[in-house]
């Protein structure tokens, strides 16, 4: 082999692949005591939170008005595409590590980073965000002394950040990290108890909005908020004045209110990837995971979509209390009583929330730095608890320092661009992995017939590969339109180059249709003409990975419909991205400068891929475990057997 450049050896370090070739996916010492009612309690558990009790009330008063009820089911509608592409990937690879691992043995380290360092930023936020809620909702139970007393005596004045900072969110972060770093065997009955309880308070919730809610809220008219908004601003005549509360109906901000709202709104079906990292915890991850998961969203979709038009109803969307709309709403609706129990399942239905928020976080956290990627001190294990103790305290720690400085706001909208960038990585994974040559996942134990019959399968493979290549030494439209049957190295890159040029479409297809809203509804004729080359292009992308040939191994679920519903979940991840503000981006940009720095700096240099190919002739060869190998490279040989084998003993003695 030809020694390569630095420039090439550094980009062969960003691309290695994590090596789970030799692991057996069937084995765990942990416990496999989970079923599948187990996974849908743990992942309604997770995301009926802040959602329902506090985001509601305020998407539906600024962003949406009463058609939150679609922003919800078009953050459900992004979520379940995301939540199909993470299934095939569980009932693939159902071990720990969530789409960090996904990403890890299928595109490549620096993805990877990318990919668990936005998961990382997800759990966080969402731990503080339900922290702030939490505090909230219980200040509400007090006449809210606890806020006018932080807000006389600790107020902050500061864009972006908090009117006072939450020292109550953060003794219950840290309180929780605590007992979670003591052993968490309790948590699994506490969490349906506490579930059980929030199921049934929204059920109380969404009949009593129907009984004692009024169709005319829906039905405001602008001419009623003009004269509302001249009142308010003490105008002595409604000439001129423009309704600050929209312009009434069912969409009173317009649809792209309504498509604001939904990128805020992603946030409250934030939680079902949980499910994936308990894939070493369940008894038939391949089905129960992609169960799980489309089952939690279902159930979490129903509950939000009947409590968000229950709210609208019992109240106008423009009287909405931001920091606690439901109670406030029973007051409202003279059902005064209602709000303690409305308040009781809301702290219910927050601290499993909370709950699901921390509890992967570290797990995550962990997986990194066991891996090299983050500092080897967070993979450290307690020898009591067997609790991963400096991941789940350290994470816990910034988590309630955020919760102490930021808005909720703020930290939802952080929150929903990490997301959405890992569930974009995860779909986009799913449509490069299903076009690749051939997918290794696990040594098959030695069979002279099994190892004559595969190696006559690659021969053929490898034939007709070698055989396309000699025919076309260059990329021809030929071969783009009319590809082999079978997939080559040449059909893979094809499909990563048009997986790559059609990210750039979504990008500029996004942009345009955001901030060009205006040009396209006025019919500007460039608008329109560079719309509809983008909308054809992104069509033709499609259509042209949908002619390459798939690879045939079949797992217990796939993904239905490739490549088209992988597509149009990053269409659509990415355009709820670019609905975010300025401002938002900008505090993505230092977390993620803080993770490259933190990357470039140690992780590349101590990654555990990067050692274990020092032996090979090329020290920074790609490292793939769904990975296409050389037909000599995959005769069967006893020593490497024995050295993956050597491999696998020591993670697992290694793992809690």
């Amino acid at each position: 082999m030809l020694p390569c450049g630095p420039a090439l050896s550094f980009v062969r370090c960003l691309v290695r692949k994590k090596n789970v070739s030799g692991e057996s996916l069937e084995d765990s010492k942990l416990c496999r005591c989970l079923s599948t009612v187990d996974l849908i309690a743990l992942g309604v558990g997770s995301t009926l939170g802040a959602g329902v009790y506090v985001l509601a009330g305020e998407v539906a008063k600024s962003d949406s008005g009463p058609s939150i009820v679609v922003s919800f089911l078009i953050a459900a509608l992004a979520s379940v595409m995301a939540g199909l592409c993470y299934a095939e990937f569980g009932a693939r690879v159902p071990k720990t590590g969530s789409a960090y691992l996904y990403t890890y043995v299928t595109v490549g380290e620096l993805w990877a980073f990318i990919t668990g360092w936005n998961l990382i930023l997800s759990y966080i936020i969402g731990t503080s965000s339900v922290a702030r809620a939490w505090s909230g909702t219980f200040d509400e139970l007090l006449g809210k002394q606890i806020g006018y007393f932080f807000r006389s005596y600790f107020k902050m004045n500061y864009s972006g950040l908090a009117e006072y900072p939450d020292f109550f969110a953060v003794f219950l972060i840290l309180l929780l990290s605590g007992l979670l770093s003591f052993g968490v065997k309790e948590s699994a009955w506490v969490n349906k108890i506490f579930t059980a309880i929030n199921i049934l308070v929204l059920l109380f919730v969404m009949i009593s909005g129907f009984v004692k809610g009024d169709a005319d809220n829906w039905k405001i008219s602008e001419e009623y908020l003009i004269n509302l908004t001249a009142v308010t601003e003490n105008c002595s005549s409604c000439e001129n004045v423009t309704s600050i509360y929209g312009s009434g109906g069912f969409m009173p901000y317009g649809f792209t209110g309504t498509l604001a709202g939904a990128a805020t709104c992603f946030y409250a079906f934030v939680g079902f990837d949980c499910i994936a990292t308990t894939g070493e915890e369940v008894k038939n991850p391949q089905k129960a995971i992609p169960i799980g998961i489309v089952v939690s969203l279902l159930v979490c979709f129903m509950a939000y979509f009947g409590v968000s038009a229950a709210l609208t109803l019992m109240m106008p969307y423009y009287l909405l209390d931001e920091k606690s709309p439901l109670p406030v709403a029973f007051e409202y609706v003279g059902w005064g009583p209602a709000k303690y129990v409305v308040a009781v399942g809301s702290l219910c239905a927050l601290s499993t929330s909370l709950l699901g928020s921390i509890f992967p976080m570290p797990r995550v956290i962990y997986a990194m730095a066991k891996d090299g990627l983050l500092f080897k001190c967070l993979a450290q294990i307690s020898s009591k608890t067997k609790t991963p103790l400096v991941a789940t305290l350290s994470s816990g720690a910034v988590a309630a320092i955020m919760a102490f400085l930021f808005d909720l706001k703020a930290l939802v909208d952080m929150m929903s661009i990490g997301t959405l960038l890992a569930y974009s990585l995860v779909a986009t994974c799913v449509l490069i992995l299903r076009y690749q040559p051939s997918l290794t996942y696990e040594q098959p134990k030695y069979s002279p017939e099994k190892a004559a019959l595969a190696a006559s399968e690659r021969e053929s493979a490898v034939s007709e590969s070698q055989i396309n290549m000699i025919q076309e030494n260059h990329f021809s439209l030929q071969a783009l339109i009319n590809p082999s049957s079978l997939p080559t190295e040449q059909t893979a890159t094809t499909v990563n180059f048009l997986v790559g040029l059609l990210a750039c479409l979504v990008c500029g297809l996004s942009v345009l249709t955001t901030y060009g809203i205006h040009f396209i509804a006025n019919l500007e004729p460039w608008s329109i003409g560079l719309l509809a080359v983008l909308v054809a292009s992104f069509l033709v992308t499609i259509l042209l990975i949908q002619r390459q040939p798939q690879n045939q191994q079949k797992v217990a679920f796939m993904v239905p419909l490739l490549p088209f519903l992988p597509s149009f979940s990053i269409l659509v991840n990415i355009y709820l991205m670019v609905q975010l503000s300025g401002d938002t981006w900008i505090r993505f940009s230092f977390w993620m400068a803080l993770g490259f720095l933190i990357y470039f700096a140690y992780g590349i240099r101590h990654s555990l891929e990067g050692h274990h190919s020092n032996g090979d002739d090329d020290s920074c060869s790609e490292n793939s475990g769904l990975q296409e190998k050389n037909p000599v490279e995959e005769v069967y040989e006893p020593e490497n057997a024995n050295e993956s084998d050597q491999f696998l003993a020591h993670e697992r003695t290694s793992e809690c």
